[in-house]
């Protein structure tokens, strides 16, 4: 740090933006023990026969609430934290329930609740129902600046903490839908990051929303990108791990490109991809006329096929799945028949329901998104197709722990990953999809 001398020769305003520069430099250093949980929503009748190996993506959301002091600062597609969209009794709802009530509670504990959640809104009984409790609500409209919707699905606490994955707001997504996310503890760089993402919708969500600003403000600005990665120490173990988000259009200065994340992370990939994803689609799925978008798949088959890397692709099978999806799948299994023979297998996972569990609308599918490989875990909040990256808002969280010394009982993010994966790779949920599979969904 400065000396008292040169504290003495310095301009005020010289000295300031030195302070701030050796700030940014000792950010730069390994902090100190942020806790990081894998977390994960399993759906009711799946794996029964053993017990929950990680905690719940509900249990996740309970525990960040009941630490939060000051903020909790929350981008959702949507919000039915309770089932009043079906004519389900009981407690099918009751996670969901619980979260909704601590929620409703933050205000009368003097913690702010600012909810950013996607415009137009199906149902407002929760939100509405937040806000005359004392939240603080702005629907953003994404569709009359890019075309698009925000899909993400973000929680910052306190500027402390935070979570991001598959999970909707959704009392579904908690006990009905198989979702994975991330939830970070004490990691206040990496939630300040998160918070500047909430920040860019926050905005759109204000009075003049109609357009996208000139420039967005400094105080959005990224403080992580794939070049200059935050350093941390998540459980113990130093990682390298930064926030993409998408489109770029509402990405605001230094802040990685969602699509160019996921390209980054196949291309540093040696030995293995394991991807678990609901839509995997090399198409615009929701313009026309249809557009061909081969970003991600011309990556994995140049993984495949060039650098002799493994590519397992597990891709979600319901009623709702693109019957075009499993044409591309079968397009990328070609490819490992002779003379290539390249390295990629794809499984299709199916998550069984009851007659009952058939009636619940949107449930009952794996709805995870992301990607594990020998050196990076990418988890995100979007589908694998065009519309996603160009035109929605999402976000992604790029961890990197590859290298680093683990010590007895420590256990990195990628390998959590790479056993979630592998579980349900095997698993009798999950099977191979052949070549002569038309459509292996179909009702």
């Amino acid at each position: 740090m400065l000396s008292y001398l040169n504290i003495l020769s310095f301009p005020l305003t010289s000295l300031l933006v030195e302070i701030l520069s050796e700030l940014k430099l000792e950010k730069r250093e390994p902090r100190s023990l942020s806790r990081v949980h894998l977390v994960e929503s399993v759906p009711v009748g799946l794996y029964e026969s053993s017990p929950p190996p990680r905690r719940s993506i509900a249990d996740s959301w309970l525990r960040l609430l009941q630490r939060a002091n000051s903020s909790v600062d929350i981008a959702a597609f949507y919000f039915t934290l309770r089932a009043s969209d079906t004519d389900l009794g009981g407690s099918a709802d009751a996670q969901g329930r619980e979260v909704f009530q601590q929620l409703k509670q933050l205000h009368a504990r003097g913690v702010k609740l600012q909810i950013a959640v996607n415009s137009p809104q199906k149902s407002i009984r929760d939100t509405g129902e937040l806000a005359a409790a004392g939240a603080e609500v702005r629907e953003v409209d994404l569709q009359v600046v890019t075309g698009g919707i925000v899909h993400t699905k973000l929680w910052v606490v306190d500027q402390k903490h935070l979570y991001v994955g598959s999970a909707n707001m959704d009392w579904r997504s908690l006990t009905e839908v198989k979702e994975v996310g991330v939830s970070v503890e004490d990691c206040s760089c990496l939630a300040q990051d998160a918070f500047r993402i909430f920040g860019v919708y926050w905005s759109l969500g204000g009075v003049n929303h109609t357009s996208l600003p000139p420039y967005w403000p400094a105080r959005l600005s990224a403080l992580s990108s794939s070049q200059n990665p935050l350093r941390l120490k998540l459980n113990g173990v130093p990682a390298r791990a930064y926030l993409s988000s998408s489109p770029p259009q509402i990405s605001a200065r230094g802040r990685a490109d969602d699509l160019s994340s996921i390209l980054s992370v196949i291309d540093d990939a040696h030995n293995f991809i394991y991807i678990s994803v609901m839509d995997y689609l090399p198409l615009s799925q929701y313009t026309q006329p249809v557009r061909f978008w081969p970003a991600i798949d011309s990556a994995l088959r140049a993984a495949a096929c060039t650098r002799g890397v493994h590519v397992r692709l597990l891709v979600s099978c319901w009623e709702h799945s693109p019957g075009s999806m499993f044409t591309f799948l079968r397009s990328l299994l070609v490819l490992s028949s002779p003379p290539l023979s390249c390295h990629i297998s794809v499984n299709v996972f199916t998550v069984p329901s009851t007659a009952e569990q058939k009636k619940i609308p949107y449930a009952r599918v794996n709805h995870a998104k992301y990607m594990v490989t020998d050196r990076a875990l990418y988890i995100g909040t979007s589908n694998w197709s065009e519309n996603y990256f160009t035109q929605t808002a999402g976000v992604g969280l790029v961890v990197n722990q590859t290298g680093s010394a683990v010590g007895p009982g420590q256990q990195t993010l990628q390998s959590q990953a790479e056993d979630l994966f592998l579980r349900d790779w095997s698993s009798p949920y999950s099977s191979p999809l052949s070549v002569d599979d038309q459509h292996p969904c179909a009702q």
